[in-house]
């Protein structure tokens, strides 16, 4: 995509491609401010998705209805993942990343980075699924601590010690890795992030979990952790990976937010 020189030359933004696409020009979209409008063509699809954009067809019927002037622009939320230099918490902040729909870090982020060394064809049939095997044997638990300083229900616990976690997962929108309802409760406009936590489990119930997840059954198993707040602080014993949209990202300790109103999206109505 190659985006205008100056927002004043155009009335809209037209992004082909899949979640890694979006999340690559987030901060450009963010910039110019322009209604962007995604055909969904990429391996996952999870953000056209949560736009109720299923298909090509369905992008140009929309496309169709912002060019004759029809009232199908609307105002969603990011999150933002911002790096902290210093684990302590009194260090300096490196760059933020905005993200579309998920960000994670655990066993998502493992079965992620196996997934995007497939071949797009077979990231598109189920890329998740296979790595999801392989990233599981060689995986261990990751001792995390997650602070969350403004949970939207006062009545929502959630420990802050240290504790050996699968996955832990900070939702804007409902699904990743192809349709799979990580966080089924999550809106794109409603100001706040949705956060399922997986605690530490048998390898073979986790393995039978995740199917799952596909139709968002996975919230009433007692290791499962849910809640929705505006931001968080995740820390671990040693930097992980931490991945968004499908992405690598950057390592932990991280610092992660919503911003309000960041993107303005086309969609069907």
């Amino acid at each position: 995509m190659n985006l205008p020189a100056a927002s004043s030359e155009a009335e809209a933004i037209i992004l082909f491609g899949g979640d890694g696409t979006v999340h690559h020009h987030l901060p450009e979209l963010v910039r110019l401010r322009l209604p962007v409008l995604v055909v969904p063509c990429g391996s996952g699809n999870d953000f056209a998705r949560a736009l109720k954009l299923f298909s090509v067809r369905d992008s140009l019927a929309a496309w169709r209805k912002f060019s004759s002037g029809g009232d199908n622009v609307r105002t969603i939320d990011l999150g933002v993942i911002a790096p902290i230099r210093d684990g302590s918490g009194a260090g300096e902040l490196l760059a933020p990343h905005y993200f579309s729909c998920v960000g994670s870090v655990g066993l998502d982020a493992e079965v992620a980075r196996r997934a995007n060394q497939l071949p797009r064809w077979l990231r598109a049939h189920g890329g998740y699924i296979l790595s999801l095997l392989p990233a599981l044997l060689r995986f261990a638990p990751t001792v995390m601590k997650i602070s969350c300083p403004c949970p939207v229900r006062p009545e929502a616990h959630l420990a802050q010690t240290a504790k050996p976690i699968m996955v832990a997962a900070f939702a804007n929108g409902p699904t990743y890795g192809g349709g799979m309802k990580i966080a089924p409760r999550a809106q794109l406009d409603d100001g706040t992030l949705d956060v399922c936590v997986i605690h530490r489990m048998s390898k073979l119930k986790l393995f039978c979990l995740f199917p799952t997840v596909y139709f968002g059954r996975h919230l009433s198993i007692p290791q499962v952790e849910y809640f929705q707040t505006e931001s968080l602080r995740l820390e671990t014993e040693e930097p992980i990976e931490v991945y968004a949209d499908g992405e690598y990202v950057c390592h932990t300790p991280i610092d992660v937010s919503v911003a309000r109103g960041a993107l303005r999206v086309i969609g069907p109505c």
